[in-house]
């Protein structure tokens, strides 16, 4: 399938690794020019390297800055002054019981996970508007829905992802511009790869597991965790011409954890 992302700038916050990384593969591959985006040059000339492997032809920028900080923001709208595609997908993510959360913890997570996409919006969405095209994704999670007790803090900002979204939906009526959530279930990224040796007390992947889709997600319907491939199939889907009709929506790639037909 095409999805016509030829002469598309897009743009993925930290897309050095794990989902994001995914969806600026899949994006370059698919034509778009993409600007992928890590905290530090090494990773990000490391991930370029990456996808010109995989895609020689791949058209590349770059953006080292940690675009949690207005300063980084600012210096990014210097050198981009405008793009056709906003991923937010920059987060964190860390398991902590609730009691051990320092207000200071609380306000990272909000700079990382929330208002970067804030920002990147507010930057972005009205040259979106003002040229009648564009997609803005914010990449969520199921923990949206299903505030995990390991990390009630993540959870909530992930709420908040979906909430913003919405009401910047809400600002797109009658034009060629979308903003939608993703939110992904339970997937293998680099990330969570040290969730799990947190969790696992050195146990094998395969047997971490199998455990925690018993214990810990047991709606899980595939049983597994999701690739990140799966989940960038559906944000590049969501950022192209082809998804046109899909707007303010919360869609789903969890592989089944969410117990709602909606």
């Amino acid at each position: 399938m095409d999805l016509q992302l030829t002469e598309k700038t897009a743009l993925v916050s930290g897309s050095t690794g794990g989902i994001g990384f995914a969806i600026a593969t899949l994006l370059a591959a698919e034509g778009a020019r993409v600007i992928v985006n890590g905290r530090g040059a090494l990773r990000v000339s490391e991930a370029l390297g990456k996808i010109r492997a995989q895609h020689p032809g791949a058209l590349l920028e770059s953006f080292a800055g940690d675009l949690s900080t207005e300063s980084a923001t600012a210096e990014l709208t210097k050198r981009f002054p405008a793009v056709d595609i906003l991923i937010n997908n920059l987060g964190i993510f860390e398991p902590k019981p609730f009691a051990d959360i320092p207000d200071e913890d609380w306000r990272r997570f909000f700079e990382v996970n929330v208002l970067s996409g804030v920002r990147l919006s507010r930057t972005y969405l009205p040259g979106m508007l003002k040229k009648n095209w564009g997609r803005i994704v914010f990449i969520s999670s199921e923990s949206a829905l299903q505030t995990p007790k390991e990390m009630i803090h993540y959870g909530v900002t992930k709420t908040a992802q979906i909430a913003v979204a919405r009401g910047l939906a809400e600002l797109t009526t009658s034009t060629g511009v979308t903003v939608n959530s993703v939110l992904p279930g339970p997937t293998r990224s680099e990330g969570v790869d040290e969730f799990v040796a947190k969790l696992s007390g050195g146990a094998p992947f395969d047997e971490f597991e199998r455990e925690f889709f018993e214990k810990v997600r047991p709606s899980s319907l595939i049983k597994r965790f999701a690739t990140t491939t799966e989940v960038a199939n559906l944000v590049a889907y969501l950022s192209s011409p082809l998804s046109s009709a899909t707007n303010g929506s919360a869609l789903r790639v969890d592989g089944g954890v969410v117990r709602s037909a909606f």
